[in-house]
């Protein structure tokens, strides 16, 4: 993990975190520049207040010229201002957090929405954790992003600007001295810049650390437990919880040094400085309303600046959070499959197999094939089961398949049209997936079968009838909409495989891909499966990757890998005739196992 951000890196995190603050606010631009406008009038109208208070001692106190319906006038007009700028603010605030929030909300949409949509090799170097913690913590980054920015970097600007003019209006000598302060600050913040932003990214990522520990430890409790491993993965946890703890320290020591206590410092010898000034002029009357007033603008000089840099901390958090967002969008999402834009055809080709794989070789890195220049062809409404041993090459050819990775070189087509080129809705309405692990929600068991397609009940219970499911479901107290708790734990590992069989046929999938279904469930179950499967033969297309041999010992035809090369191919009862073949040992090993 990178722990050090030198500035070139800030530098290009905050033209991330910039551009994606347009892109969040672009539906919101009006909303943004009424607030604006608001910001801008309510400094203007604080600016008044001390050449307001000037003309108050200067005209009226110190003369002794007790004008009282213009002095009156000038009062009101300062509670007026007041008044008016305290509004200004509240309306700018209220549509300012307004926005900031809607845009958390269309951020974290575009983030999941994203995320969802990215290929499955990406997953397989994310840490779910992580994750999260970008779809939750950092996109709320966005609203810091609007409030510190927009609200007092750009508040603080205005006055800042403001405050320099009327100062230079009244007396442009005090106002050099004023203006001496701006380099010291510029000074300041880029010492603390340097010193914070390396803490502010490692506490960042060692965050998103912490929350990938729980979330990994929290889903393998029971094999956490079962190792006895623990205080392992406490000793872990605490290791990396005590270097967050350090970064946020040293992040803490720049602020309590570099921020506050330095600026207030600057404050008061500034303050110092113009009171000494003006003290070695020869005094008059007119003069002491410019002093006054110059009292009230170097608060309003220095405070500015204080806050300026008192958000600057929160403000490298935000910039590096929304980085981490911006370069998660990204990541080169899932081909869409739609460059043609020409719709396909519903039916298959003519005499085409429904899939047919030519000179298929791939490896998940460079120079490390795991298949090698595969040949199959899957005729329509065949039953093809695949096997090997571990690793031969069995769930990579059934996740090119699934296209959750590229197949080049090589071809593979379904229904005689290439993969790559079938529109995205229409490939996964017609390819369904029965997985190992059956993958439930915290939902009802309509809900899962479902899976938001907007079934009939008439299609799901057909759906469950097909799968045998529908009479285990009936049988639960609400029927098929009984709750089944977080990850289907009120069910048998059994049900919950033939519920994600029922899913898979909810779809009416024209091809169906199995992945080691049946390899987790008791042997009644699996019958339960062998006869759902071969009352679809012939209707369906069914390509099974089985570690259990004899869930595929019907299939019509079955391929057997070998270290990514197809070795051996025929029904069950070719196969067994080959001695010393590569599936008879298999299925004779599993026959002393069993």
């Amino acid at each position: 993990m990178q722990s050090d951000s030198t500035p070139k890196d800030m530098r290009v995190q905050a033209a991330q975190a910039i551009g994606l603050l347009r892109r969040a606010a672009h539906p919101d631009r009006r909303h943004l520049a009424w607030a604006t406008l608001w910001l801008i009038l309510a400094a203007g109208l604080e600016v008044i207040g001390p050449i307001l208070g000037k003309a108050l001692i200067d005209e009226h106190l110190l003369p002794r010229k007790l004008d009282f319906p213009r002095m009156a006038m000038l009062l009101g007009a300062l509670l007026v201002s007041g008044w008016i700028a305290s509004w200004l603010r509240y309306l700018q605030l209220v549509r300012l957090s307004g926005l900031a929030m809607r845009s958390v909300q269309r951020l974290r949409e575009w983030v999941f929405g994203h995320v969802l949509r990215l290929p499955m090799a990406f997953f397989d170097r994310a840490i779910t954790g992580q994750l999260i913690s970008r779809v939750t913590n950092d996109t709320e980054a966005v609203k810091t992003l609007y409030i510190q920015v927009l609200f007092v970097i750009l508040d603080s600007s205005i006055v800042l600007v403001g405050t320099m003019i009327a100062m230079a209006w009244l007396d442009w000598r005090l106002m050099l001295i004023v203006l001496a302060l701006v380099p010291a600050v510029v000074a300041i913040v880029f010492v603390y810049q340097r010193l914070s932003a390396p803490a502010v990214t490692r506490a960042r990522a060692l965050r998103s650390d912490i929350n990938g520990q729980i979330a990994e430890s929290i889903g393998g409790m029971s094999v956490l437990q079962a190792n006895n491993a623990q205080d392992r993965f406490g000793e872990r946890f605490a290791a990396t919880n005590d270097a967050h703890y350090k970064a946020r320290l040293a992040e803490l020591r720049a602020n309590a040094f570099l921020l506050r206590p330095a600026l207030d410092l600057l404050n008061v010898i500034l303050l110092a400085v113009v009171i000494y000034s003006f003290g070695r002029r020869e005094m008059n009357a007119l003069e002491v309303g410019v002093l006054y007033a110059f009292i009230s603008y170097i608060a309003r000089v220095v405070e500015p600046m204080i806050q300026i840099t008192m958000q600057f901390s929160g403000l490298q958090q935000a910039v590096v959070a929304t980085a981490r967002v911006s370069a998660l969008l990204g990541e080169a999402g899932a081909p869409e499959h739609d460059s043609g834009r020409s719709p396909a055809p519903e039916s298959a080709a003519p005499d085409a197999p429904a899939v047919r794989i030519r000179g298929l070789t791939f490896g998940y890195a460079p120079g490390q094939d795991v298949l090698h220049g595969l040949d199959l062809d899957v005729p329509q409404g065949a039953f093809f089961g695949i096997v090997g041993h571990t690793g031969s090459g069995k769930s990579t050819l059934l996740s090119l398949l699934l296209r959750y990775y590229p197949s080049r070189p090589g071809t593979i087509e379904v229904n005689g049209q290439p993969l790559a080129a079938i529109d995205n809705e229409r490939f996964r309405a017609e390819v369904g997936l029965v997985p190992q692990d059956p993958f439930l929600l915290a939902a009802s068991a309509r809900e899962n079968i479902d899976m938001g397609r907007g079934l009939s009940q008439q299609a799901i219970e057909t759906a469950a009838r097909a799968a045998h499911a529908h009479d285990f479901i009936a049988a639960l107290e609400e029927g098929y909409d009984t709750p089944l708790g977080e990850g289907g734990s009120r069910l048998s590992t059994g049900q919950k495989q033939l519920i994600a069989v029922a899913r898979a046929l909810a779809g009416q999938p024209r091809i169906l891909l199995l992945d080691e279904a049946t390899s987790h469930i008791d042997s009644a179950t699996e019958q339960v499966v062998q006869e759902a499967l071969n009352e679809l033969r012939g209707r369906v297309t069914i390509i099974a990757i089985a570690h259990r041999l004899s869930t595929i010992r019907e299939a019509d035809r079955i391929v057997v890998l070998n270290h990514g090369r197809i070795s051996e191919a025929g029904s069950h009862d070719e196969l067994m005739q080959v001695d010393g073949g590569l599936y008879q040992r298999l299925y004779l090993l599993q026959q002393l196992a069993a």
